[in-house]
């Protein structure tokens, strides 16, 4: 029997090494995908574009890509058609009546949502692939054109290839996301954040070297990253633990309820969206602007718009606050968790159930909704910050800082989750064994 009770953490330890070395193995996978070229690309004129991007729209993409999108590789879109196929239906499931049918449906129709958004990817892929392609074909820098031979097969090629890729890193992600640890397309956008921060430490050392950093600016740009980290990790595990009591009922001779619980609220509930909505939206004139060159357009935004100006800085806050309390409303619903609450016989201690306790839940989450905004704006300005007085890219904070550190976070939580489920279930296996045991 002893021996049985000390080989729990191993039977739990063996389960959940297989669970991240899939993970693990299928990451590998997509960072092995992501150096296979597309061919007929003229590598260093686009490599030369995007040394020339810096934090624009391209420059923000390919972060997320991992230098996919850089490099030109099968999955140049990487996971954004997926993304933006996600937000669209999470959008339409609060539009359209028949989609919030479904999301009411339980697991099959949270499955037949998924399907949608799945086509959703996949038609999201053609348009950007073919687009992409398309300027390409027709662009040229001073290393000369990007593609050597801009024929329609070629674009017609490079669309199915673009397309196929980023249907083969939704799998990949989905996969991870089934049979790994973690949340896959989090951990897939992570992995590609990550593998660039050796590049970037790399060039400020280099500038060092040059002296363009001395030892001191170093030593502040290192200090502030510390505090951004533990900050983000502070603001992110934070929540408000609102009490729940729930009314005994008698059914027969048994008594159930009459226990105390938390309902916890997060203070960022809406995560890294509104920097990504915010951030993209105010780089598509940019871009535009930068691929017109001339012009009426192109002039007015490359003198008001400019990345890191008060404008651009103040337009970027006011939507990170919007989209954080928009994205939030769709999440978060104070009616429907006070209708669960009634019907489940919970209440807030002092609260009236049904309308007022909808009430005093709305005032909650906005109150914390507001933090978490101020929150994100104060992180995503840090990058604008740290560009204009030490010349480094913006890896060090903002967006890439939030998706490291939370999917971090929350991939830490899950493999604790998947540790202690594993051993409470081989515990429970080894009490049912030795039960029937003792019967005979």
């Amino acid at each position: 029997m002893g021996q049985r009770i000390s080989s729990l953490p191993e039977v739990t330890l063996n389960h959940l090494t297989k669970k991240i070395l899939f993970t693990l193995g299928f990451l590998a996978l997509y960072r092995i995908g992501v150096h296979v070229p597309i061919p007929g690309v003229n590598s260093e004129a686009l490599a030369e574009f995007f040394r020339s991007q810096g934090a624009n729209l391209f420059g923000m993409f390919n972060m997320f890509s991992g230098g996919a999108l850089e490099r030109f590789s099968i999955f140049a879109l990487g996971v954004m058609p997926y993304i933006s196929a996600s937000i669209i239906s999470q959008l339409l499931t609060v539009i359209v009546p028949h989609l919030e049918a479904l999301s009411k449906e339980g697991e099959a129709g949270r499955k037949k949502i998924t399907q949608y958004t799945r086509y959703g990817t996949i038609v999201i892929a053609l348009v950007q692939g073919f687009m992409i392609a398309r300027t390409l074909a027709t662009t040229s820098m001073g290393a000369g054109s990007f593609v050597t031979d801009p024929s329609t097969s070629w674009a017609v090629l490079t669309t199915i290839s673009l397309t196929a890729g980023t249907a083969f890193v939704m799998w990949l992600g989905e996969q991870i996301t089934e049979r790994g640890v973690g949340n896959g397309i989090s951990l897939i956008i992570f992995c590609g954040i990550v593998a660039g921060l050796p590049s970037v430490i790399g060039n400020t050392y280099e500038k060092f070297n040059s002296a363009e950093m001395d030892l001191a600016a170093i030593a502040i740009l290192i200090a502030i990253v510390i505090v951004v980290t533990a900050g983000v990790v502070f603001m992110e595990q934070g929540a408000r633990q609102v009490p729940v009591q729930y009314a005994k009922r008698q059914v027969g001779n048994r008594v159930y309820g009459g226990q105390t619980s938390h309902l916890p609220i997060r203070v960022n509930t809406s995560g890294v969206i509104p920097p990504i909505f915010a951030s993209s939206l105010l780089q598509i004139p940019v871009t535009v602007a930068q691929f017109a060159q001339t012009g009426l357009f192109a002039s007015v935004v490359g003198t008001v718009l400019i990345p890191g100006g008060w404008l651009y800085n103040v337009l970027y806050l006011v939507m990170i606050i919007f989209f954080t309390f928009f994205y939030t409303s769709i999440q978060f619903k104070p009616d429907d968790i006070a209708e669960n609450l009634k019907k489940h016989g919970g209440f807030i201690p002092g609260i009236r159930p049904g309308a007022r306790t909808s009430e005093y839940l709305g005032k909650i989450i906005n109150r914390l909704t507001l933090t978490g905004a101020i929150y994100l704006s104060a992180i995503c300005l840090i990058p604008s910050l740290i560009t204009d007085s030490f010349n480094v890219q913006f890896y060090f904070g903002g967006t890439s800082l939030l998706i490291i550190v939370g999917v971090a976070l929350e991939t830490f939580r899950q493999i604790d989750a998947h540790r202690q489920s594993l051993r409470y279930e081989a515990f429970m296996k080894n009490t049912s064994i030795r039960s029937r045991g003792g019967r005979r």
